[in-house]
């Protein structure tokens, strides 16, 4: 019995003191001020993780464009085929691509209708745009139609909405937003985003910064090469008229603003002169696009704060295909394109592999910006923002202080009631009560769990359902009394018989609170997250502690015991 009991008893010590060290020891290697009042306090809030609705801050509801991009993905798909179809020699007189509502869809129109079977076989294996899980062919006549399935269409607007996510958590923990949420909101399908930033009250920077479009794109300008100008266009319709009145689908007419100060060459270029806002025509695809991007950063190269750059480099398989084009285009132009605008178009002075520069006159905030979002890559459609709110630290502090309030109050009636009516025996559900709440409070802080209003109502539920445990567990001690067996054998019977009931209402509960955690959202999963942690705790605290108090009493009185106080 006294080793049994010696076990029991460092086990709940070690339990109590990792937990409390868990809840007011610092994250880090201690020092002597952690254990100061205000150290602890500190160490306190920064353990406990607060949800929005504590701690204040900014939510906002996005939903991904996923028509926007279906319909870029479907105009890819175009110019692939029309590259592939002239490269293979068939006379295809138009690629286009067609939105209508919900459908997507290539047309192809060959100038042979007796070849449209055999370019309907052929072009796909010399694309690797036309993937056959997407696309579907058909021939009418001289057209061949491929259209997206409606499979396609949804799983290609589920992956909008991941990388949209893997994109915008990158920029928000980059800029240092501490323990956001972010996670796919609304129902099934509506390509939704929900973003909780809590200590954030000034939302708009964040805003611009997760909105930002970052496509960089290193084109070839078509014209004339250096030592000419550069072919510039007063008008874009001018642009369009040098094309023959159409914009064929390997071309693109894009706006081109050169800045009041020097453009810095790109890899060793030397910049043309400064103009006004005009017109160029660029070959598409880029020869290096976003994707080919190893990294971006600000730099300033004369110390002003108005005069910042970004440098960036390439990764190896896009250095190598820059470094062949520019090898071969040696006195060509070409266009830095960033977001559908050239940005500058120096000339190739000489071969450039893996490393550029986008000049400009950035300032050092927006160049940071900028180089971030180039960084964590391109969203794949824009945003829009369907809901914004905006939680004050008052009203976080007013709620806390609201369910600590609740909290407290409702733990001094409980004590009140355990005493009073179990006597020496309520003494011990109160002990194993608080350390319930010990462990509860430190499991919150071990799996780095937030902690929202509802979590704090799970909290006080955690605490009624303590007290029912114990007062299962007395009234089958009681029980085992009036039945007259001697107090050790009661105590023994009544955790025994107990047991399975606590274990039964338990095991429903978790059950429950699993479901609105899988199916929840938000300040539900908190609440789901705090009610299974504390309920698991109480099987630790009211059954395995609670007996281990009476084991103790016990031992101290002796097995022949004839009374108890419950």
């Amino acid at each position: 019995m006294k080793k049994n009991l010696r076990t029991r008893t460092i086990i709940i010590i070690a339990v109590t003191v990792i937990s409390l060290y868990a809840v007011l020891g610092p994250r880090r290697r201690p020092v002597l001020a952690d254990f100061t009042w205000n150290g602890v306090k500190q160490n306190l809030r920064d353990n406990i993780r607060l949800g929005l609705d504590l701690k204040g801050g900014s939510h906002l509801v996005m939903q991904v464009q996923s028509r926007e991009y279906l319909e870029k993905l479907t105009a890819n798909v175009a110019v692939g085929l029309d590259n592939a179809a002239k490269a293979a020699g068939y006379n295809v007189t138009a690629v286009r691509p067609e939105a209508s509502g919900n459908d997507y869809r290539v047309v192809l129109e060959a100038a042979d209708a007796s070849k449209i079977e055999e370019i309907r076989q052929q072009l796909p294996n010399k694309t690797n745009d036309l993937d056959p899980s997407i696309w579907s062919s058909s021939v009418n006549g001289n057209r061949i139609v491929w259209e997206m399935s409606a499979t396609a269409k949804r799983a290609l607007g589920d992956q909008a909405v991941e990388q949209s996510m893997r994109i915008i958590d990158s920029r928000i923990n980059t800029v240092g937003v501490a323990e956001p949420t972010l996670q796919e909101h609304g129902a099934q399908g509506s390509h939704q985003i929900l973003l909780q930033m809590p200590g954030i009250d000034d939302p708009e920077r964040i805003k611009k910064l997760i909105a930002a479009e970052s496509r960089l794109e290193l084109m070839k300008v078509i014209g004339s090469a250096n030592p000419s100008p550069i072919t510039t266009y007063a008008t874009e319709q001018e642009a369009i008229q040098s094309l023959g009145g159409q914009v064929p689908a390997n071309r693109r007419v894009l706006p081109y603003s050169e800045r009041d100060e020097p453009t810095a060459a790109a890899g060793g270029a030397t910049p043309d002169d400064n103009q006004p806002s005009r017109y160029v025509i660029v070959e598409t695809p880029a020869v290096v696009d976003g994707n080919d991007l190893r990294g971006a950063d600000a730099v300033s190269t004369t110390g002003s704060e108005s005069d910042y750059q970004i440098a960036f480099s390439l990764k190896p398989a896009g250095a190598e295909k820059f470094g062949q084009w520019t090898g071969a285009n040696v006195g060509q132009y070409m266009a830095i394109v960033l977001n559908g605008k050239v940005q500058s178009a120096p000339y190739i002075k000489s071969q450039i592999t893996d490393r550029g520069e986008i000049s400009g006159r950035f300032t050092k905030t927006s160049a940071e910006d900028l180089a971030l979002t180039l960084r964590s890559g391109a969203l794949p459609a824009t945003l829009k923002f369907i809901e914004e709110r905006t939680v004050g630290p008052s009203l976080g502090a007013d709620s806390i202080r609201a369910g600590v309030t609740a909290s407290v109050a409702g733990l001094i009636l409980v004590i009140i009631f355990m005493v009073f009516y179990y006597r020496g025996s309520g003494v011990n559900a109160v002990i194993a009560l608080l350390l319930n709440m010990i462990i509860t409070i430190a499991s919150l802080v071990f799996f780095d769990a937030t902690l929202t209003l509802p979590g704090i109502a799970g909290f006080i539920l955690t605490i009624g359902m303590t007290v029912d445990t114990n007062v299962l567990i007395f009234e089958r001690i009681r029980e085992e009394l009036e039945t007259g067996k001697t107090v050790a054998s009661a105590v023994e019977q009544g955790f025994a018989r107990a047991f399975v009931t606590v274990i039964d209402t338990h095991v429903t509960t978790i059950v429950s609170a699993l479901f609105l955690f899988i199916f929840g959202t938000g300040p539900i999963r908190g609440f789901a997250v705090t009610l299974v942690l504390g309920l698991l705790a109480n099987l630790f605290s009211a059954v395995y502690v609670s007996r281990t108090i009476f084991i103790w009493l016990l031992n101290r009185k002796g097995r022949r015991a004839e009374t108890l106080s419950i």
